[in-house]
């Protein structure tokens, strides 16, 4: 029910709106009498509050600031005997949705204003709901997958971060899940209910990367018809992830280091600063400490930023989880196409386990999204599932080796797979035990 409150010492005007009002079944009517007791029926959060300005017991603005103390978010029509502009102007600025005056428009401007404030409800109550679904999909072990224990230490890392407000550097391959840690984070924190900004600052051309990150005001620039909000400002009060932070040119990096350093921007072409309370969480796949040493990242830029460190491992150290994902990444698959569910045969697991993933978890969520497209439809055979290790093969072939090297570094890879496992390396790469000892012995490999 949309409940409203009808407040007018006017027994007859009331329930002339409430005869219109009635009309629709779902609004909840209460005529009330004074100010006095509009205040004291607050409890029962209306939807809506028609006050009249001139109630025998108190002025409609003070009834009106009363409310607004009570819960600043309750909406109160103005209805008045008078069309003082000024009067209406200082309703208005202290808090009212709306101000009319009593004629034969009214009830007719009320309907429309009760349709418009159902509206808002509505998409204020589905807003909620999308928010408290995000929220549960990034609690840390439904937007997370993986029993590890790097992959327990990152929780454990996200929980601590999640609890104050400190900057986050998350460090890992591409496609180890960056953004997913950022956002756990972000959605585990105080800060949830909150913008969470993301910009990837190797997508961004030097030249436009100033006015993205702090905004413009008109006639900043040539082009700059409107002022712009920069990503600074969107995320204000929330989160701000600086994804590859390492691709951004050092002569940006002082301004940015200025900013988080100061806790405020100015917009381009303006001198109006605004004040920022905002966490600052970055990923990059470089090594900054690297970066640092050879002149392409600041010192004093990387000690501002680096924060909580997060080191994401390569899904090919994370062991059974690739099985666990696969599995996630399947279900999730079928849920959206509407498809029964798929089992993966234990060929399938061995073939999943075997391989490299230079795509880490992203490559692998394409690996089984095709998969279950290819297969049967009730389980996934091993032939399903199809590997593009482009980044291998160039690896490979990229320097010219002699057919024994190749074959020293292919078994030298395995053994670190499968620590060191003779007779499992041995049965994969179906050859004798004894070769991969004489290797050992003859000092061409080591374990």
């Amino acid at each position: 029910m949309f409940k409203i409150f009808i407040v007018d010492d006017d027994l007859w005007y009331s329930e002339v709106l409430e005869y219109y009002l009635s009309m629709d079944p779902d609004n909840e009517i209460t005529k009330i009498k004074t100010g006095k007791d509009c205040i004291n029926n607050l409890a029962a959060n209306p939807d809506l509050i028609t006050l009249d300005y001139s109630l025998n017991d108190a002025r409609g603005i003070d009834v009106l600031k009363k409310i607004k103390q009570y819960n600043p978010d309750i909406p109160v029509v103005i209805i008045s005997g008078q069309e003082d502009v000024n009067t209406a102007v200082n309703l208005l600025k202290s808090g009212a949705q709306e101000y009319f005056a009593k004629d034969d428009n009214t009830k007719d401007l009320l309907l429309n204003a009760v349709i418009r404030l159902k509206e808002m409800k509505k998409l204020k109550r589905e807003v909620e709901q999308l928010r408290g679904a995000l929220e549960e999909n990034f609690e840390i072990r439904n937007s997370i997958k993986g029993s590890c224990t790097a992959m327990q230490q990152i929780f454990s890392l996200i929980q601590r971060a999640a609890q104050t407000n400190i900057n986050v550097s998350i460090f890992g391959e591409t496609g180890t899940g960056k953004e997913v840690v950022a956002k756990a984070i972000h959605y585990n924190s105080a800060r949830k209910k909150m913008p969470f900004v993301a910009i990837n600052m190797a997508a961004i051309p030097k030249e436009l990367m100033e006015s993205e990150l702090f905004g413009y005001e008109k006639g900043a620039f040539t082009g700059a018809n409107q002022r712009k909000t920069g990503k600074f400002e969107e995320a204000n009060k929330g989160t701000l992830f600086l994804d590859e932070i390492g691709e951004l040119d050092p002569s940006l990096q002082s301004k940015l280091l200025r900013v988080i350093q100061e806790r405020e921007v100015v917009r381009l072409g303006g001198n109006q600063k605004v004040e920022l309370d905002i966490r600052i969480i970055v990923a990059t796949h470089k090594n900054l400490e690297e970066e640092v040493s050879k002149g392409n990242f600041r010192e004093d830029f990387y000690y501002r930023i680096i924060g909580l460190p997060v080191h994401l491992p390569p899904l090919r150290e994370r062991g059974n989880d690739i099985l666990i994902l696969a599995k996630f990444f399947l279900d999730s698959f079928c849920s959206a196409n509407h498809l029964k569910p798929i089992k993966i045969s234990e060929e399938a697991k061995e073939k999943l386990m075997s391989y490299t993933y230079p795509g880490n978890i992203r490559e692998l969520k394409s690996i089984i999204e095709l998969a279950a497209v290819m297969g049967n439809g009730v389980t996934m055979a091993a032939n399903d599932i199809t590997f593009r290790n482009l980044s291998m093969n160039k690896q490979l072939l990229g320097v010219e080796k002699t057919l024994k090297e190749y074959n020293i570094e292919i078994i030298s890879h395995f053994l670190k797979k499968y620590d060191n496992n003779v007779s499992k390396v041995a049965d994969k790469l179906q050859i004798g035990k004894s070769t991969i000892y004489k290797m050992i012995t003859d000092g061409e490999l080591t374990i």
